[in-house]
């Protein structure tokens, strides 16, 4: 073969080879080509990072939760309803069953249209939240993992609701007897609007500054309990005694319902501090033992106060002892052992039964005892988280004083002063704008009459 036909013949090869080569690096991804200019043999290219997966709602957390919500319902009405009623006279027993049952319908509406929005919506300043979700747009069932990962948000706006419900319902045991239907209602709405929703927020929201701050509050001691009592305590103060208080006798009519209430809020309790672990584990297991160890307690340390001071043991001093240890665990129930909830229930048992002593004395009337048991609870409550919250029980919380951090008990203290002036200053103003607009107490005829009557037409009894 001539040169010539040779080199024609190898001109053809490397132009084969060229072209098989280009058809090969057609079907190579660009990124494992050598980038211009890199004299580097070609790299692989970072797999792409997977999108994130959406929260996924857990069944058995949603049971629990929508459960606790069923719970904590069942502390207003019939609970609370029975307790209040049945130390009450019986010609009053109806218009507090009532006040207990329309503050769950007034409330239930309320915080559907804005009440949520404003305590647990979008932020602003820190202080409110927004009116994003007014009438619950964007709470659907979906989880808000903010709040709650593995519920549907509604789950946890309806839980959220029922305290909301029960707060305003624990201060009719303040004015009871005594107050107009009407200047009720539109007092209970103003106060859920501008007292609970606010603080609620500041505590629990997402930005608030309390929470910020690093104030610990478990299901309630501030935004429920203090802020109820203290309110309880305006009220008494604002209305004034019932006619022939301390010189007329005014025991309780039915003791049996009150008990039977009490035991109804020992029961639904249960759900109110072991479901605000917003979930079915060992947190919420943990607040469960906390909660009943010290119900317990509080009980027997105000039935030996009693049994000291009066000489008698009474069914009613036990039953209302019970309820102040309840209200001083739930703002330590998440973050406390068993042992510390002991002395929380023991000093709320003595200290609640000292603070409704001291009641005459200070000379204001409240009825069922409002302040002393919740407002005073919550405070010592509140306080004790100070002193004894671990991270061993509850990582996402804090250790208190006695776990080596002093730092929290000022913070439960400053949370406590603020809520302490938020709740009575902000209740004094509204009851004399209602009493202003559409006056407060009813007339010295029908507190005589009694409210059943004079207010509703019925009588509980015939």
């Amino acid at each position: 073969m001539t040169a010539p036909g040779r080199c024609r013949i190898g001109l053809r090869w490397i132009l084969l080879c060229i072209a098989i080569s280009v058809t090969s690096a057609d079907g190579v991804l660009a990124e494992e080509m050598p980038p211009a200019g890199s004299l580097s043999a070609p790299v692989q290219s970072s797999p792409v990072a997977p999108s994130p997966s959406p929260p996924k709602i857990d069944t058995g957390d949603t049971t629990w939760l929508l459960t606790s919500s069923a719970l904590v319902l069942a502390m207003t009405a019939p609970g609370l309803a029975l307790f209040y009623s049945g130390m009450l006279r019986r010609k009053n027993v109806l218009s507090t069953m009532m006040q207990c049952f329309i503050i769950l319908c007034l409330v239930s509406l309320q915080w559907v249209l804005w009440g949520y929005s404003l305590a647990f919506g979008p932020d602003k300043w820190h202080v409110i939240g927004g009116l994003d979700w007014m009438g619950l747009s964007g709470v659907g069932g979906d989880p808000y993992p903010d709040y709650a990962a593995t519920v549907p948000h509604q789950a946890f706006m309806v839980f959220q609701l029922m305290f909301a419900v029960i707060t305003p319902a624990l201060i009719t045991g303040a004015f009871a007897e005594r107050i107009k239907f009407s200047a009720f209602v539109v007092f209970i709405l103003l106060w859920t609007t501008v007292i609970y929703d606010p603080l609620a927020h500041w505590v629990w929201g997402i930005g608030g500054w309390l929470r910020n701050l690093g104030a610990l509050d478990f299901a309630g001691g501030t935004v429920v309990h203090i802020s109820s009592g203290v309110a309880g305590l305006a009220c008494a103060v604002v209305l004034g005694k019932r006619h022939g208080h301390g010189r007329e006798p005014m025991p309780p009519h039915n003791l049996p319902m009150t008990v039977m209430g009490a035991s109804l809020l020992w029961f639904g309790w249960f759900g109110f501090n072991a479901g605000s672990a917003l979930s079915g584990g060992a947190l919420a297991t943990s607040a469960f033992v906390a909660t009943n160890t010290a119900a317990a307690a509080a009980a027997l340390a105000w039935l030996v106060s009693e049994w000291v001071y009066r000489g008698k043991p009474t069914m009613l001093g036990a039953a209302s002892g019970a309820v102040a240890g309840l209200v001083a665990i739930t703002p330590a129930a998440g973050y406390v052992g068993p042992l510390p909830s002991i002395l929380i229930g023991i000093g709320a048992g003595v200290i609640c039964y000292i603070a409704v002593l001291l009641k005459d004395r200070m000379g204001y009337d409240d009825a069922l005892d409002a302040f002393g048991i919740h407002g005073i609870g919550g405070t010592w409550g509140a306080l004790a988280t100070g002193l004894f919250a671990s991270k061993a029980i509850n990582p996402g919380g804090a250790d208190g004083l006695f776990f080596g951090n002093p730092g929290q008990l000022g913070i439960q203290a400053l949370s406590v002063a603020i809520s302490w002036l938020v709740a009575f200053g902000g209740t004094y103003v509204l009851l004399k704008l209602v009493d202003v607009t559409v006056g407060l107490r009813v007339t010295k005829e029908d507190e005589v009459t009694g409210l059943d009557l004079s207010q509703h037409n019925e009588t509980a009894y015939s």
